[in-house]
Order: C-alpha cells, then structure tokens, then sequence
C-alpha cells in the first residue's frame, strides 16, 4: 500500500507544535509495518539543505487560472522515509518562516494543496528518473492539506484518482482556514456542491472542506473525537462533524512517542540517565541539576513543579497564573516554568519569578535542554488545558518520572488516569475538571500532600507512568486498518503492499 502524506509541518525540518512531530515520526512505524509511506511538504528557506541531504529530484509546469508556476520538488531519505519538498514563487522556498498571515497563508496553502497532487502525479509518471510510484492513499494533515481531498473527488472521472481512498487528521479544529473565499477563486478552485457543506455555510472554509469530502476522518485522540461535535470544540464545525461522525466516518487514534527518543536512559540532555529499574536511585540527582540550573536552593523536600508549554488561553495558563500565586504565597513549594505565548502570561510569570525568586523561575524563551532537564527534574508537571487534542507533554512526563496535573479534556483524559487518593493502586497522575483556578489550585495542594505524606503512592504512581509503552505500532495499526476502508471505498486493493 503507497500512502503519500501531506502537510505543512513535519519534524525536524519544520515545527510549530505536535503536528509535526506526528508528520515526522508516524511515516516511520508504517513502513516498518510494510506500507510505503512518504511526505509532501512545502519548502521553507530555514531547513538546512546541507543538514539533511536535501538535493534537487525535479521540476515541472502547473498551469494556474492567472499564469503558470515553475515547481521545483526536492528530495531527502530520512530515517528510511521519502520526503519531497515543494518550492513555488512567490509562495514557497526562500522565506525563513513557517507561516505569515492568515489571509497570505490561504493563498499559499491552496496552492501547496495543488501542487500536492501534481506532485504525485509527477512521482506517477517517474519523474527524475525515479521508479513510477503513485499512492492508494492521501492522508493529509489539518487544515493547511485539507483542500486536496475535494481536488481528488473532483477529478475521480479520470481512473488515475478515480480508486484513491483520502483520510484528514485533524490536530486541532481551532486553527480552519476559514473565510478563503478569495485564495479559491483567484486559484480557480472548482466550486464545492457537497450538500452537507452547503447547509452548513462552510463552502469556503478549508478544514470544513476536508471534513465534508474526506473518506475518513482521524482526530488525534479518542476523548478529541467526541469533543469536536459539540459546540465547545468544534469551533463551528461540529455540525459536519457530528454527521460524518454518524455515517461512521470520524475515528480517534492516540498520537504516540519516539521511545527511542524520548528515553530518560539515553537523552543527552538529561545529566543523569535513569529508567525505570532505577528511577527511585538515579532520578533525584536531576532534580538538584535543574534547581541550580534554575537558581533555586537545592532541596529534594521541596517539590518542585515544572511547566513546559506555549503560554496562551487554550493552555489554561489564564487559570494557573493565579493559582501558581496563591500557591507560591503560602505553600512550601517550587516552580519551573518555561514558556513563550501572550505578552500578558509571560508579564504575569515574569512576576511571579520577581516576587517569588526564591521559590519560582520563568525562562521565557525556547529552551529544548532545559526543557528535558524539566522533564527528568520535576515532581509534577503542569498541564491544565481548556482544550487539548492530544498533547504530548503529559505522555513525555510520565516517561520521564513527572507526575501530570491536568485538566479532564481530549488526549489529557484519554492518557492521565487519576490518583484514586489511597494506596495508588489506580493512578498516574492528578485530574481536574472544573475551568476555574481554584480547581487548578485545589488538584495542586492535592498532588503536594500526596508527595509529602504518600511518597510509596506517589512513587507508585511513577512507576506505572514509566511503564507505559507511548509507542506509535499500536497507532500505526489502526491508520492501516483506516486506509484499507478507504480502499475498499473506492474499490482499490485491500492490505496490498
């Protein structure tokens, strides 16, 4: 089976969050499983060509309804995975930035939806002397691809597309592509005359367009494809979503990890190395490493809370800011945070480093040593989310031996299991529900009593975290099993290689 992936991100020649590090570590596990997967993605003028062997495979023509592009496809064999990146004037190959505007954005992803499939056509026919290769299956990424499934239905008279089978991921339903009316017309997009679509008024919006006329739809956890058909997350999408959704078309798959990479044993940025057959011996030295790190007395009594996240609204640090206050004003406790978002959470910690030196610290920049060393160093880690499709930092903590604090929602609730407040026979992690800060406020004290008086329920509660297998395989089975009912859709070739 050929499944071509398409995205506007993929780790590690371009990210901005989780979506990337899905793009760039699922390919993988699927072709160890046997199917031939590869990426398309555009090119961004930051990726070191030189770093990753990125070199020219070839150029083509692309008609457009004003004018013809001159397309430049470049190619690299990473980790055992084909990837092909997209070069077009003026919207892709020499800016050094990942995303602009969101109206120039629109403009520049509709055509890397285009140019997607010319690409694949191109592969197709051997071009750069390649052996022809054409996939079964397009599996497109968030709303920057999600236009490529209508391209695809669209041309089905010809048999070259007429048997393809397209999923859409949706990473997170907050980010749309909405109101791109005009980055359609000036492309000459074909109008969209799905009636689901229609009635909805979303004929201009591109993920809702990708809902609408993909085969199936994944969402990046089970918990986020409930979620995304009622109002509170689908953004205005839930109505598409909660149809498809009935016809049986919307799947949750869990994102999973990199063990090989998120591995405490052998991460280099973390001093002292540890598993789990260790971690009560070996762990704690860590800890001491990121309190002189972070200019805090080294203390093993103290807990020490870690953050390590973009600081906006849909991170719940609206919540946790007063909370971590009125925390640092009366309870024995530490806190590291690292982090850049809103200007007014970074002043509000800021603060909080200012008027708490001896106990808090802020790093607000981009840290990735600091951030592990978080990971390996912490007691807890805070991730009190209003919303989260999946998330990663949870699963990274529990590796690592820090015990989540999270908000219920999304891959949170389908990852933390609650402390049942006892002996942990049950447990990997501290649970809230309630968006208010004293929720947040409450689960901490709760989390800082179990460390200080339940330490055998609380080592407990690392062990079996440490234990977790986040791996993709699981994953990557059910995205097989999700590629083959696209086949069978269209009448193409179940389970073939």
């Amino acid at each position: 089976m050929n499944v071509l992936f398409a995205s506007a991100e993929a780790a590690p020649f371009a990210k901005a969050g989780g979506l990337a590090d899905v793009v760039g570590s699922l390919p993988k596990v699927l072709r160890s499983l046997g199917v031939d997967a590869r990426v398309v993605m555009p090119m961004y003028g930051f990726i070191d060509r030189n770093a990753y062997h990125i070199s020219h495979a070839f150029s083509y023509r692309f008609p457009r309804l004003h004018g013809v592009s001159d397309v430049h496809v470049s190619a690299t064999l990473y980790e055992d995975v084909p990837f092909y990146f997209i070069s077009v004037w003026p919207f892709f190959g020499e800016g050094s930035y990942l995303y602009t505007s969101p109206d120039w954005d629109k403009h520049r992803f509709v055509h890397f939806n285009e140019l997607a499939l010319a690409t694949a056509w191109q592969l197709g026919q051997g071009a750069g002397g390649e052996t022809p290769w054409f996939p079964d299956v397009l599996h497109v990424h968030d709303w920057h691809a999600a236009l490529a499934p209508f391209l695809v239905d669209h041309a089905r008279s010809e048999p070259a597309w007429a048997r393809m089978g397209t999923v859409l991921t949706i990473h997170n339903m907050g980010y749309q592509g909405d109101w791109a009316a005009p980055a359609l017309y000036d492309a000459g997009i074909p109008a969209r005359s799905h009636p689901d679509l229609m009635w909805q008024g979303k004929g201009d919006n591109l993920l809702g367009i990708g809902v609408a006329y993909s085969d199936i739809i994944t969402t990046v956890s089970p918990r986020y494809g409930f979620e995304i058909q009622y109002p509170r997350f689908g953004e205005g999408l839930e109505g598409l979503a909660r149809l498809r959704a009935q016809q049986g078309d919307v799947v949750g798959i869990l994102n999973g990890l990199d063990m090989g990479r998120w591995n405490p044993a052998t991460d280099p940025w973390v001093e002292h190395k540890f598993s789990l057959e260790d971690v009560d011996e070996a762990r704690p030295p860590n800890k001491a490493v990121l309190q002189q790190q972070a200019g805090l007395p080294v203390r093993d009594d103290a807990p020490l809370i870690g953050i390590v996240s973009r600081l906006t609204d849909q991170k719940g640090f609206d919540l946790a800011i007063p909370a971590l206050r009125r925390l640092l004003a009366d309870t024995d406790v530490q806190v590291v945070v690292l982090g850049t978002g809103e200007r007014w959470m970074e002043h509000e910690l800021w603060s909080l480093s200012n008027d708490y030196g001896w106990k808090a610290r802020a790093f607000l920049n981009f840290d990735a040593g600091l951030a592990q060393r978080i990971y390996a160093g912490s007691d807890i880690f805070l991730m009190p989310s209003r919303y989260e499709p999946c998330g990663t930092g949870q699963m990274v903590a529990m590796r690592y031996g820090s015990l989540p604090l999270v908000r219920e929602t999304g891959g949170l609730a389908d990852t933390v299991v609650n402390y049942d407040n006892a002996d942990a026979e049950r447990g990997t992690g501290f649970v809230f529900l309630w968006e208010t800060p004293d929720a947040v406020l409450g689960t901490m004290r709760w989390a800082l009593d179990t460390y200080r008086f339940r330490r055998d329920a609380f080592r407990r509660m690392q062990h079996r975290g440490m234990a977790i297998d986040w791996g993709w395989e699981a994953s990557a089975k059910t995205y097989i099993e999700v590629y083959e009912r696209t086949l069978e859709r269209h009448g193409g070739r179940k389970g073939q290689g």
